[in-house]
């Protein structure tokens, strides 16, 4: 558990990450915002004391102005679909700089940044390189918030986050519906972190990240997409899904998927704990996947 320091936060982007960081930065005392997209999100935020700003990042004009001076600012929004610019960041750092700068900003960038490497190990020095659309984005966002650090003399700390997983985020719908999946021969390693061990990582990164400190994220246990899928099935009480191989999975998978399974790399942590030093509540994936199963059971049967 990392010790929060009351401050100012301003959280963009407040869905499933985000929600966890308002509610841990809330019980801290800590004076709050978040931005969301829709006024029902907003609505059930209120319910539980958060303030919210509701808008859309898609267009320029319809942006208000955005104010997280002398805040914390973590920006969580994803890039919009499409092309290898992330407009919505942009965006949002337009409709920002007419503004106070904030104090410092927390920036969610994703290992996709990194091209595929085979299974090789990638560290923060690795040259980020995407060979996808939305590494690209990623990508272009991170260069975007590192010159508006460097303008407005604000610390950016950039993390690039492996798979998340955790209650509610398990692939409960591809594994039901016997989606199949590339076979463990040609799977290589993929990488993950757990939602609320990446939630710690947020403030500690916020609390002990210098500027221009990237931090590759995840849980230091890399293991195929294969065989994460298949410890999902068994904790959930689902069959094995088929596996197939590389050419099928071409033919058959959607692109989005494709392009996750033929990626292999094992990310390099060790940066994350040297600096951040967050003790991982689940840096076992079989506990981290038992935990989110009981949790999404108890979410289901609500």
């Amino acid at each position: 558990m990392v010790t929060i320091l009351t401050q100012k936060v301003f959280i963009a982007g407040c869905g499933y990450i985000g929600e966890r960081l308002a509610c841990s930065y809330k019980e801290s005392g800590a004076d709050l915002t978040c931005i969301v997209r829709s006024s029902e999100h907003a609505a059930r935020l209120e319910s539980i004391g958060l303030h919210t700003v509701v808008t859309a990042l898609d267009d320029l004009d319809t942006i208000p102005l955005i104010t997280p001076g002398n805040s914390i600012l973590f920006y969580l929004v994803p890039p919009p679909g499409g092309g290898v610019v992330d407009s919505r960041a942009r965006n949002f750092i337009a409709q920002m700089s007419a503004a106070e700068a904030p104090s410092k900003i927390v920036y969610m960038s994703a290992t996709s940044v990194y091209s595929n490497a085979d299974g090789d190990v990638v560290t923060e020095e690795s040259t980020a390189t995407p060979d996808t659309a939305m590494g690209k984005r990623r990508l272009d966002a991170e260069s975007a918030f590192l010159d508006y650090g460097a303008t407005r003399n604000v610390p950016v700390v950039i993390l690039r986050v492996s798979g998340i997983y955790g209650p509610g985020r398990l692939p409960l719908m591809q594994i039901s519906q016997g989606h199949p999946l590339l076979n463990e021969q040609e799977s290589g390693p993929s990488n993950r972190i757990h939602a609320d061990d990446l939630t710690s990582i947020c403030i500690a990164a916020a609390q002990k990240g210098a500027g221009g400190d990237i931090f590759n994220i995840s849980d230091g246990q890399p293991s195929s997409m294969t065989s994460y899928f298949n410890a999902c099935a068994e904790a959930l009480g689902f069959p094995y899904q088929l596996q197939i191989s590389m050419a099928e999975a071409r033919q058959v998978m959607s692109p989005l998927m494709f392009s996750y399974v033929s990626q292999s790399r094992v990310i390099d942590s060790s940066k994350m704990r040297e600096i951040l030093q967050v003790p991982l509540r689940y840096a076992n994936l079989t506990e981290g996947i038992a935990a989110s199963v009981l949790l999404t059971t108890n979410i289901l049967l609500k």
